[in-house]
């Protein structure tokens, strides 16, 4: 049995379902598209608020670190019993750094959550239409 770590970069994609990839891919063209005749300034804005965009990774990191404080205040004030919350949180953000999976990927794919390289995607096609319509 081998044992196969995937790309940073396509950890996310792979374990989340065809269809919810295919709908994010989707918008993130139709998003594009919708920029293909606006102005330099509504493009330049578009790119400003991409940079803005939390990617999956940051949600996840963020929700993780929220659970091992919450686990461990409650740990320490209530009972210690909360203290598994730190190391069941800290175990899935283990899991997701190696193999790009945990509890919570399927559910925020569901919501749109793009990975950066979705994101950037979107920003360098919004960065060749402004090359565009400058004429490079």
């Amino acid at each position: 049995m081998t044992f196969s770590i995937p790309a940073t970069t396509r950890r996310v994609e792979l374990h989340t379902s065809k269809r919810v990839n295919q709908r994010i891919r989707k918008e993130t063209l139709d998003n594009i598209a919708s920029y293909t005749n606006k102005p330099n300034e509504e493009i330049i804005a578009r790119i400003n608020e991409l940079n803005k965009e939390w990617d999956i990774e940051r949600l996840l990191e963020t929700n993780a670190a929220s659970a091992v404080i919450l686990g461990t205040i409650l740990g320490f004030a209530a009972n210690k019993k909360w203290f598994a919350l730190s190391g069941v949180a800290g175990g899935f953000l283990l899991e997701h750094a190696i193999q790009g999976w945990c509890p919570p990927i399927p559910i925020f794919r569901r919501l749109g959550i793009r990975t950066s390289s979705e994101i950037n995607y979107e920003k360098e096609a919004l960065k060749n239409l402004l090359s565009i319509h400058r004429g490079y």
